[in-house]
């Protein structure tokens, strides 16, 4: 049928749902692990966030071109999902934070590697009038599993008494078999253009002909990233209202549920409707989701918070990768995606630091009331943002 998504699409999808129940599992309990276990302050935690979710971003750019260059994504994919189900078992090893600095740095790495060259291959596979659609559903099974691994989290918590180490050895066997369902699961269009002009176009020096609309995209993604620092103190969010340290992962299940359940239908609108109202919901949406968090002052405010910044991403994210895809020439998309996650891993690397900062120096209502600010600027800036007289919007 014309309006069925491919099977690969799907594939990719069940690949994310194991990883990133893998790496939410551990992710959800990393920072009370540095904090609690190893003595680490909330701006080193903020750092060792940022440094990781720079380095994906940074990665993404190198994988991405080497997907144009020599017309194939899904190896560089597999690559990267194995390096990251290899740190795995790294997290409840770590004797210090060194070990778990770089732990997240490997483990961030094999997100970057994967990371443009699937969102590409995403693209290549899916038919125009379906992106949204496809990156929504990809998005929400990659949310479904990041409810998933923060369950798990708390089921073994209370299993295995609050230890933690026990805990994040959980994470491994579905980091493998995320790679197994990949490896097994995905084929890459066997039909490519090798015309003269495509491979004088497949350099790593041509990000220039990627075209105006494409660079404003990405600095409309940057300002967004800045507003977005990481999910990591929505856990410490919870814990500093007194929510019990075997329960906190629950906020990053609320989170990431509602994600899960909005990302595809927000999917869908972006297929139909100008995606300028789409961000300008998503921007109004993280404003309020800070708000909430600013004021809260018990545990179910926080998770009435992590809840709306999940909705917040559930109508965003799909939507930027649908507009990389849209403005990208299909021989540059995979340099496409790794220069949009580059400048926004650069923001949101800032951004983490910067709220781990503040929330030493001020406390966490100053951090949100920060992040609120930043997500009104990028409101501002998608309605400035021109739609063009034809096809999709900014």
């Amino acid at each position: 049928m014309k309006d069925r998504l491919p099977r690969g699409v799907w594939a990719l999808g069940v690949v994310s749902l194991l990883m990133d129940a893998s790496s939410e599992l551990v992710h959800s309990l990393l920072p009370l692990f540095l904090a609690g276990v190893l003595g680490a302050s909330m701006a080193t935690i903020g750092a060792i966030e940022g440094v990781a979710e720079a380095t994906a971003a940074l990665t993404k750019v190198f994988s991405g071109a080497l997907s144009d260059y020599f017309r194939r994504r899904k190896p560089l994919t597999v690559l990267g999902y194995g390096l990251a189900a290899l740190t795995k078992p790294v997290f409840p090893l770590a004797a210090s934070i060194g070990w778990v600095f770089a732990a997240r740095f490997a483990d961030r790495a094999g997100k970057g590697i994967r990371g443009a060259p699937r969102d590409a291959l995403v693209a290549d596979i899916t038919p125009p009038e379906l992106r949204g659609a496809a990156y929504g559903l990809r998005q929400a099974l990659d949310s479904a599993g990041a409810v998933l691994g923060p369950a798990l989290a708390v089921a073994f918590m209370l299993l295995l008494a609050n230890d933690l180490r026990a805990v994040m050895w959980v994470a491994v066997a579905p980091a493998f078999l995320a790679v197994a369902v990949l490896v097994v699961g995905v084929r890459e269009p066997e039909e490519r253009s090798i015309s003269l002009a495509r491979k004088k176009a497949n350099s790593f020096g041509d990000a220039g002909h990627l075209g105006s609309a494409f660079w404003v995209l990405v600095l409309m993604g940057a300002v967004f990233a800045l507003a977005r620092f990481s999910e990591a103190f929505l856990v410490l969010r919870a814990q500093s209202v007194g929510l019990r340290e075997g329960l906190v992962p629950l906020v990053m299940v609320a989170m990431s549920l509602v994600y899960a359940l909005s990302a595809y239908p927000a999917g869908t609108l972006a297929d139909r409707m100008d995606h300028r109202r789409l961000l300008m919901l998503g921007c109004a949406v993280l404003v309020l989701a800070d708000l909430i968090l600013a004021a809260a002052n018990s545990p179910a405010l926080a998770f009435a918070g992590a809840g709306v910044w999940g909705l917040h991403l559930g109508i965003t994210q799909g939507l930027f990768s649908k507009l990389v895809a849209d403005r990208a020439p299909p021989q540059l998309r995979g340099s496409a995606f790794g220069v949009f996650n580059l400048v926004s891993g650069g923001a949101l690397l800032a951004a983490s630091v910067v709220a781990g900062l503040l929330w030493d120096a001020a406390g966490p209502r100053a951090t949100f009331y920060m992040g609120a600010a930043l997500a009104a600027a990028a409101a501002l800036l998608s309605a400035w943002c021109p739609a063009p007289p034809r096809g999709p919007g900014c």
